[in-house]
Order: structure tokens, then sequence, then C-alpha cells
């Protein structure tokens, strides 16, 4: 009985070993097309070299006196809301005030600003 136990057990191995031998040999090609993926790679960071003009445009914008006023008022909001954090009763606060309507406003006057000069800078 452990002969006949022995004997499968090698028949199992002799069928299970090629799969493994090709499982090698697609690891070998997986590393090949690793080596094609890094050439890719090298492409793309030509690519990412250039500046993406929306960003500038939205930048402009911020400098622009509405702009200035708008991150001004962000800015006092985000530092009554961090001065805030620090009490210790700020865990049991009723009211907690957040800069979300102070953002929200800033980021729509940078996009409307920035989104129609756009289509002018693109290529």
């Amino acid at each position: 009985m452990v002969a006949s136990l022995t004997q499968m057990l090698e028949e199992l191995k002799e069928v299970f070993t090629p799969t493994v031998a090709k499982a090698e040999e697609d690891v070998e090609d997986v590393e090949e097309d690793e080596d094609d993926d890094d050439e890719d790679d090298e492409d793309d960071e030509d690519e990412e070299s250039v500046s993406d003009q929306y960003d500038t445009l939205r930048a402009q914008c911020q400098e622009t006196e509405e702009g200035k006023h708008l991150l001004h008022h962000y800015m006092e909001c985000a530092e009554r809301v961090t001065k805030a954090q620090q009490d210790p009763d700020y865990a049991n606060a009723e009211y907690k005030e957040d800069c979300v309507e102070e953002f929200f406003h800033l980021q729509h006057y940078i996009d409307e600003c920035a989104a129609p000069q756009l289509f002018n800078h693109l290529k």
C-alpha cells in the first residue's frame, strides 16, 4: 500500500512538473516585458515635464484682486478652525466651524476665471 501511494505521488509530481517549468518560462517573459515598460516610462517622463496650462491659468487667477480677496477669507477661516481645534473642549463643542463654503467660493471663482482662457493656450 505504501508503494502504491509513493507511486501515485510520483505520478502526480510528473504531472505538475511541466506546469512549473512553463511558469518559470513565463517569469522570464514577464521580466523581458518589464524591460520594455522601462523604455515607455522614459517617454512618459518627457511628457510629464510639460506643465499643465490650466494650472498656470488657475495660479494667475488666484493672484487677481478678487482671487486674493477670496483666498484671504479662506485662510482666515482655516486659521480660526485651527485655533478652535487646539481648544481642549473642542471635542464637546456644540458647533464646529469648517471652511467648506469659503473653499468652494475660491475654487468656483478660480475655475470660472481660468476656463474661458484655457483653449487659447492649448496647442
